[in-house]
């Protein structure tokens, strides 16, 4: 990932609304979610929705696709994991044995509690 790329990332998700749709669709995994089961999970208006949807898509993070007459959203995971690699990438000044991966210390955590 190239530096203007993560700047547009890291744009889209610093806005609070955007972020949490995008780790509602990480959650969801490759399946996604429609638009609809986004904007109940997080009591969001269908226009306000559809606005962050689209900034989400023109930065490269998540991608919609077509069934039917419905749409269903996913994260894009090469971009979210590209966007990873280019913020750890000389981490530790390229001592690796100093600094553990990403997914190492995520998936230690305990899973998230609903709501």
């Amino acid at each position: 990932m190239e530096l203007k790329d993560a700047s547009a990332a890291l744009s889209a998700l610093g806005h609070v609304t955007r972020l949490s749709i995008f780790r509602q669709l990480v959650e969801a995994g490759p399946e996604g979610r429609t638009p609809g089961q986004i904007a109940e999970a997080l009591s969001l208006a269908g226009a306000t929705l559809s606005f962050h949807l689209k900034e989400l898509t023109a930065a490269g993070l998540i991608e919609g696709e077509a069934h039917g007459r419905n749409i269903s959203y996913r994260a894009d995971f090469d971009a979210m994991n590209g966007l990873l690699e280019f913020l750890t990438r000389n981490c530790c000044g390229g001592d690796a044995g100093r600094c553990a991966p990403v997914t190492t210390t995520t998936n230690k955590r305990a899973p998230a509690r609903k709501a």
